[in-house]
């Protein structure tokens, strides 16, 4: 798979306009291609707008259908080989049995979340059935269950490319829940994010889902990651990042008039 250096908006690819970003080899200093221009307010509108247009629709799929999805997206990054452990490799300097084992971790959390979707008890179904001759009044039929709270932003980790990054336990989790994902990148490894961000767009397309499940946001600064949280079609984030990025994020957060 040859590297574009494009954001995916649904299904997408999309340039960017604003800074480029370079992926750097920290084992020699080295930039590697492609560029990947960042993204701007008309990108996180787009990919927030078709989160928010596939939400009703994605959260009440079969949760077997889910299940097939989230496996789906482990068979696409299993299939991604070698092209992905090398270029995670180059842009983290971590050794090639670290990143092998975390690409094994990150399709796992995927596995594991589609088995507990089949299972079913998280959605923690109850039903009081009606007490029609209950005095001094009667009481209706009362039903009660877990449902997904809207599209979820989520911000990959410097430290971990893939585990904690574009298809990683906070996506997995989200995606597991009926929540569409907004994923913005680190910028420390632009080429691993679009490699995984590919598969998962693969996965979206081979499971006939709407195309706004997923998107991927490029971005230096913080100018997309608030732009994200700001917006009022995201219901969550998931964050893993520096204190300092993480309180932007909060205080960003909280000033939403739905905080």
């Amino acid at each position: 798979m040859t590297l574009q250096g494009k954001m995916l908006i649904g299904q997408q690819a999309v340039q960017g306009s604003r800074d480029a970003i370079y992926a750097i080899n920290p084992a020699n200093n080295e930039r590697l291609e492609p560029a990947y221009l960042g993204g701007s307010q008309a990108e996180v509108e787009r990919a927030c707008e078709l989160a928010w247009r596939s939400f009703d629709s994605y959260r009440e799929t079969q949760l077997e259908a889910r299940a097939q999805f989230l496996e789906t997206i482990a068979d696409e990054i299993e299939a991604l080989g070698e092209t992905l452990i090398n270029r995670a490799v180059a842009e983290s300097g971590l050794p090639q049995a670290r990143i092998q084992g975390e690409q094994g971790r990150t399709c796992n959390q995927l596995r594991l979340f589609a088995k507990t979707l089949r299972n079913g008890e998280w959605l923690d179904v109850r039903i009081d059935p009606a007490m029609p001759n209950r005095q001094p009044m009667p009481r209706a039929d009362l039903r009660q269950r877990h449902i997904a709270l809207g599209p979820v932003a989520v911000f990959g980790a410097s430290n971990f490319p893939l585990a904690f990054s574009v298809a990683g336990g906070d996506t997995a989790s989200a995606l597991a829940a009926g929540c569409p994902v907004v994923v913005k990148a680190h910028s420390a490894h632009p080429g691993t994010s679009e490699l995984v961000g590919r598969a998962i767009q693969t996965a979206v397309k081979r499971c006939d889902l709407p195309e706004g499940v997923f998107s991927l946001i490029f971005g230096s600064g913080r100018e997309v990651g608030q732009a994200l949280v700001a917006h009022p079609y995201i219901k969550a984030a998931g964050f893993t990042g520096s204190r300092s990025g993480g309180l932007a994020l909060w205080k960003t957060a909280q000033s939403r008039p739905e905080p």
